[in-house]
């Protein structure tokens, strides 16, 4: 989204509010054109909302949340994992039907792995501000903090403690894997000069408004062949267990090998066979979470209500995203009251 289409997009009169879906090396621009729009120009908008993640960095961040509060916008932090209905239904039960008998959760699971995004800007480290652990585990970090937080709370009700990670570069370092994804992206991704992390697992420590430890287990792949983009969920706590895997789907279909044709999508994103016994994801949108986040974001700039995720949401997912590189750059757990990350930028996105 260039300076050009937002200014065309609200001057036409039928446009009440954006959603910043410009890679990420651009969202921040995109921000601070809306912003100079409201300003100067007497735009009124009912809100902005944010693909993930908020920024690149720490201080991108802020200067998203500044930017939105300054001029009294609604805002929203797009997290689509929120809104899927595994996730919506089974914090209802067990919030409803265990925690009030047993005690609160006090682990969160969370993965999500593909073999790999399509655009090239997210195999280049600086545009994107990271590898795979930027990229995807913001989304496991905030459907963990949900899951773990009361129905109705925010999520700094949780209170981040320390942070333990670990990354590597395990399958597209591989010189004949770094020449097909350079072979794919027309050259615009030199993998062998440029590496960034395709494998990213880590450990956040939580205190919960009782005073007790909460943690989120999360990890995040582009090394992983499967059927197509696996998420997997699970919420543990005194007496109960709750878990969701997106590839188990009630819908498949075998195709012999004599079935053949064209390599595609069409039965689950980031799909790796056309042959075999396959899982069917008969509504992506909806089981991914899309459908709603969109629907609630809509209705609360509607209603001028704050959404359920906002840009407050995106800069305290950016600061454990921030605790984990720092992590796994030095090898030692972050404690994040005494670490300075106001500044800090992951060797990845310096290049390094």
């Amino acid at each position: 989204m260039g300076e050009d289409q937002i200014v065309e997009m609200v001057g036409s009169g039928e446009i009440d509010a954006l959603w910043i879906l410009s890679p990420n090396d651009r969202r921040l621009e995109a921000m601070r054109e809306i912003h100079r729009l409201v300003t100067q120009e007497g735009v009124r908008l009912a809100g902005v909302a944010c693909e993930k993640p908020l920024g690149r960095t720490l201080p991108e961040a802020w200067e998203m949340l500044r930017l939105a509060g300054e001029v009294g916008l609604n805002h929203g932090y797009l997290e689509n994992q929120l809104f899927s209905t595994a996730t919506m239904r089974g914090k209802d039960i067990v919030w409803r039907r265990a925690v009030p008998l047993t005690g609160r959760p006090y682990l969160a699971r969370a993965t999500e792995e593909h073999s790999g995004p399509h655009e090239p800007w997210f195999w280049e480290g600086q545009r994107q501000g990271g590898g795979v652990l930027l990229d995807m585990m913001c989304h496991s970090i905030e459907v963990a903090r949900f899951l773990l937080s009361a129905p109705g709370a925010p999520r700094d009700s949780l209170r981040l403690k320390n942070a333990n990670a670990t990354v590597s570069t395990l399958k597209w370092g591989r010189a004949a894997y770094g020449e097909k994804l350079r072979a794919r992206t027309g050259g615009a991704v030199d993998f062998a000069r440029r590496p960034v992390e395709d494998f990213a697992r880590g450990i956040l420590v939580y205190e919960d408004p009782e005073g007790d430890e909460a943690l989120v287990e999360v990890t995040t792949s582009w090394a992983y062949v499967g059927p197509g983009l696996r998420i997997s969920l699970e919420l543990l706590g005194p007496e109960y267990a709750m878990s969701f895997d997106s590839l188990a789907t009630g819908l498949k279909v075998f195709l012999s090998r004599e079935v053949t044709g064209a390599s595609g999508e069409d039965l689950v994103e980031k799909q790796n066979a056309e042959q075999g016994l396959m899982p069917v994801l008969e509504d992506e949108a909806g089981i991914y979470g899309y459908s709603e986040e969109n629907r609630h974001m809509v209705e609360a700039f509607r209603k001028g209500k704050a959404p359920m995720e906002t840009f407050d949401d995106g800069v305290a997912v950016v600061a454990a995203l921030m605790a984990l590189y720092r992590s796994a750059e030095t090898g030692r757990t972050v404690d994040v009251a005494t670490e300075d990350l106001s500044a800090f930028v992951p060797a990845v996105a310096r290049g390094g």
